[in-house]
């Protein structure tokens, strides 16, 4: 029976601190992603226990993300949404001040609740261990990480559609089919990533305490045609040059120059100083130094790529498709967006992400081993049959917490046998098939859509499923003979001696 979104977002915001601890909501295709002020508020074991949750991915700091799967994701995200937005600002703000001795405040509340729960953790035995890797988790380099996915999170529905329908109308040209339509669908399917410069500039903005559109107007300098009559170090500019790249960097220059400006300029001159000096400083930065400086980095990624896969590519894979999974269960994964969209603005596509995807495949696999060998367990199974087809479609949420994380030893068996279809990938990657993906987003069946490369779509699907098959194939195989625990020795010797006993006193 499906769970209700407007009951499992009541429920999720009953585990977080309520609404007036929410200071943010946004979702990738599985996750719910909150920020909180008071983290200390936040029941992560009440979580991971609501019906519908499939994980929690907590860092001890402000970010929360709740595993909820596809479709579903959604329609909680809307309804946590409405509750926040019903908080009055007054009551946020009593929230955001919190007292630096939260422990002993929240341990006198009556009745206990989350904050009580939090309060008593460090009695626990495991609570230090906990309390190390919180702290791990929470360092100024993976917070970066998270806030830069952040940005580009939103953008992914229109990276997905706008994907899907630049490879359609490449079959309808091949095909020669419907040419008075292709060219529209060319038109459609191209705008936003002619634009995407834009929208990620207002994310960054947004993302880091600036003015989200003065972020977007500086941003949209680097695709503006008219930077072609601009000569940086004797040479013309690009527009575009820079990419995303370029387009973050100008963003958080902007966000920098308008904190600048607000506590310096007067108030009644803020209105008309502060967006002018913004646009204004980051906006020659940007032309002078930004974009020459992030189209370098933009071309040492797309050339770092194609000789890493040309030259060791099934090396390449199999280290890329063996860690995905972890980095996928930390949440670290979104880091690999930006990397990903300046691949497809350069070459069209992107050559890690189906790289990356096997690792869903060594899932795939070590579910089916788990399946077969755990015939007796008839909950494990029934989550298994539950999360396959999301795991067959590249969503690998709910049978990592679901399923092979919760094991133990499937999990790495399944690491293995990404890592073998990765290194099938790569492998014919140094033989000169490029595999790509037009989009990122989905994976395992569900990228067949996006798929392209140097020797058409066609090539590009056969290695891609041929990958994973192998993923699936030493996935299942690595677990069904190395992902159980053995029965330990001693046990099955008194087993046998006391077989033996009886067999003599018969």
């Amino acid at each position: 029976m499906r769970n209700d979104p407007t009951s499992t977002a009541a429920a999720v915001l009953a585990r977080v601190g309520g609404p007036a601890n929410v200071t943010s909501v946004a979702h990738c295709m599985t996750r719910l992603r909150l920020a909180v002020a008071d983290p200390t508020a936040v029941d992560e074991e009440g979580l991971r226990g609501l019906p519908g949750v499939l994980g929690v991915v907590a860092d001890g700091g402000s970010s929360v993300q709740v595993v909820l799967g596809p479709g579903m994701v959604g329609e909680v995200t809307e309804a946590v949404r409405e509750r926040v937005r019903e908080v009055p600002e007054e009551v946020r703000e009593q929230v955001r001040e919190v007292p630096e001795e939260v422990p002993e405040r929240v341990a006198e509340e009556p009745g206990g609740g989350a904050g009580a729960r939090v309060a008593d953790q460090p009695v626990g035995a495991g609570a230090p261990l906990k309390e190390q890797l919180r702290q791990r988790n929470a360092t100024p380099f993976k917070t970066a990480l998270r806030r830069i996915a952040a940005v580009f999170v939103p953008l992914i529905p229109a990276l997905i559609g706008c994907g899907i329908l630049a490879g359609i109308n490449g079959l309808l040209v091949n095909a020669g089919w419907l040419p008075g339509l292709t060219p529209a669908l060319a038109a459609v399917a191209s705008a936003f990533m002619a634009l995407i410069a834009v929208f990620v500039g207002y994310n960054t903005a947004q993302e880091f305490g600036g003015t989200p559109v003065l972020g977007g107007a500086v941003a949209a300098v680097v695709v503006y045609p008219g930077v072609a009559k601009v000569t940086v170090f004797g040479v013309h500019l690009a527009p575009g040059q820079g990419g995303v790249l370029g387009a973050l960097a100008a963003a958080l220059l902007a966000t920098r120059v308008e904190k600048w400006c607000r506590g310096r300029v007067p108030g009644a001159l803020d209105v008309l100083l502060t967006p002018t000096v913004t646009v204004l400083v980051s906006g020659l930065v940007t032309l002078y130094g930004l974009m020459y400086a992030a189209g370098v980095v933009a071309s040492a990624i797309g050339t770092a790529a194609n000789w890493l896969l040309a030259t060791t590519g099934a090396v390449a894979g199999l280290v890329l498709g063996g860690l995905f999974l972890p980095l996928v269960m930390l949440g670290l994964h979104q880091a690999l967006i930006p990397i990903h969209t300046t691949l497809i603005e350069q070459q069209g596509y992107t050559v890690l992400l189906p790289l990356l995807a096997m690792a869903g495949a060594g899932q795939v696999g070590a579910a089916l081993a788990v399946y077969v060998r755990l015939r007796h367990d008839t909950s494990l199974r029934t989550t298994i049959r539950s999360a396959l087809p999301a795991g067959l479609l590249g969503v690998g949420e709910p049978l990592i917490y679901g399923v092979s994380l919760p094991l133990g030893r499937p999990f790495v068996t399944a690491c293995v046998g990404g890592a073998a279809g990765g290194a099938f990938v790569g492998f014919f990657a140094m033989l000169g098939d490029q595999v790509g993906a037009t989009a990122i987003g989905p994976s395992g069946w569900a990228l067949f859509p996006l798929l392209a490369g140097n020797r058409g779509a066609g090539v590009a699907a056969a290695v891609y499923g041929g990958g994973l098959l192998t993923g699936y194939a030493v996935g299942f195989a690595a677990t069904y003979l190395f992902g159980f625990p053995r029965r330990p020795r001693s046990r099955a010797r008194s087993r046998s001696d006391s077989g033996s006993r009886v067999a003599a006193s018969a």
